[in-house]
């Protein structure tokens, strides 16, 4: 039986949900896409009766028969095996379903290509709505987070290691401006993506002369898509757009994902995946609360970002019609939806469940004595000594505190050359990691201020008041 669902881990009844979603496998499931085919079918004839391209009567009896439930699935499956696509069999049995006098009107003045990428538009229109949703769903939960945690301070780490103090707050609105990038990135893609394919063999109306540039705009009107610049049977830069788009935006999730499973990790536990009865569970280890989520994410974003190469490499089609190339998209679009569907919906998941533990991330900022906050005490020196001079000063101070177990603000405190220029209450506040936070909390107004759509002195307002 003919099947659109790529890949037996998309069917699989213990796997599926773990790569794709129930509302992604609808859409570009088999029979959503033979009634995608078919309502392009029937939209055609309905606009060519309305033009008087054909018979009226005939029109309303193509519109009629265009039924997936109508159709034979073994007999497509063998046609289509025979043809190499699955238009040439369904044209015929529609044909038949019509019946022979109106029959001779479908697929009037199409070609194959035109009746399949406008089927595989529409199901991208109802795909993109769904990564527009989740989208939307992910940057207000983060916003949320990051308005509760604008002043929680934590360690920022580079290269895997304690660098100087930020906010939790400041961690996720990083996170989040990527995701408002990629909202605004799919606005604007729409418009490119969402477009009606029409024009016969080669694209040039040639089988409709006159009439088939009226057709062309009637049917994009009659499908609530756009009418294109000329035929795109060769020109696939949209599509391969839409799919480096999804390639974008599981890096964005597998960043997040990547933040969460080494803030996870037992020696840091500054975050937890949320919880329940078997979540994250071994089979051997009653401990262990593994980071499920964050694998799935991680997982489907590997996955996905090897698809967008691949539609790069598919989207190069020779002369007019493309001799291979276009059938490795039947592969490579649907399995992308998949899969960015479920790293959205993970995404969703993680974040709104997940469990902050500002406890923890104090406890890290003074696990190295109070080293990482030797930045902040070198920039108090270094307009008094220079800067030069106070990295050498602070930095002796810290491989003191290091060999004495000392914190760095007791090995500063007995460094005569740090006192002739600090006083005890100077060290001490500069040594303070939580004090030097720079404007941590001022950037995380600005994202919120984007992602909420509202003024930052509005927000500010708002977060300040949820953190005191």
């Amino acid at each position: 039986m003919l099947s659109f669902e790529p890949g037996a881990v998309f069917s699989s009844r213990h796997l599926a949900d773990l790569f794709s979603t129930a509302p992604m496998r609808a859409i570009f499931g088999e029979s959503n896409s033979l009634a995608s085919m078919l309502v392009v079918e029937a939209a055609l004839a309905r606009v060519q009766g309305r033009l008087g391209v054909i018979p009226s009567e005939a029109a309303a009896a193509i519109a009629s028969a265009a039924r997936v439930e109508l159709l034979d699935l073994d007999e497509l499956a063998a046609g289509t095996l025979r043809a190499g696509l699955p238009i040439v069999n369904l044209v015929e049995q529609l044909i038949r379903l019509t019946g022979k006098h109106h029959g001779e009107f479908v697929h009037w003045g199409a070609t194959s290509q035109d009746i399949m990428d406008t089927a595989l538009v529409m199901q991208m229109r109802d795909a993109l709505e769904l990564v527009d949703r989740d989208l939307a769903n992910l940057i207000s939960v983060l916003a949320d987070l990051a308005g509760t945690h604008r002043d929680t301070p934590m360690v920022g780490r580079t290269k895997l290691q304690h660098a100087i103090p930020i906010t939790f707050g400041f961690k996720i609105s990083v996170w989040l401006s990527g995701l408002l990038r990629h909202r605004q990135r799919l606005a604007e893609l729409k418009p490119r993506v969402l477009q009606v394919q029409f024009g016969g063999a080669v694209g040039t109306f040639a089988s409709l002369g006159d009439d088939g540039d009226r057709v062309r705009a009637a049917l994009a009107r009659e499908l609530g898509l756009a009418e294109p610049l000329v035929a795109w049977h060769a020109a696939r830069d949209a599509l391969a757009e839409t799919v480096c788009l999804l390639g974008l935006i599981s890096a964005t999730l597998s960043k997040i994902a990547t933040d969460v499973a080494l803030m996870a990790q037992t020696e840091v536990g500054e975050v937890l995946e949320p919880g329940g009865q078997g979540h994250g569970a071994s089979s051997t280890m009653p401990h262990k609360r593994n980071p499920i989520i964050c694998e799935q994410i991680l997982s489907t974003g590997v996955s996905l970002r090897r698809l967008a190469s691949a539609m790069l490499d598919a989207s190069v089609h020779d002369h007019e019609r493309a001799t291979g190339p276009w059938q490795a998209e039947w592969l490579i679009v649907p399995e992308a939806f998949m899969l960015i569907g479920r790293a959205l919906d993970n995404a969703v998941r993680l974040c709104t469940g997940l469990v902050v533990r500002p406890d923890a991330m104090q406890a890290n900022l003074g696990r190295t004595q109070g080293l990482i906050a030797a930045e902040a005490v070198m920039m108090a020196l270094a307009p008094r000594v220079g800067r030069h001079h106070a990295h050498e000063m602070v930095s002796a101070a810290c491989t003191s505190a290091i060999a004495s177990g000392l914190t760095l603000a007791q090995s500063l405190a007995r460094d005569p050359a740090v006192t002739a220029h600090l006083a005890p209450h100077e060290i001490e506040a500069a040594a303070d990691p939580a004090r030097y936070i720079g404007l941590s909390g001022r950037e995380v107004d600005r994202v919120l201020a984007v992602s909420a759509d509202r003024p930052v002195s509005a927000v500010q307002e708002a977060t300040r008041s949820r953190t005191t």
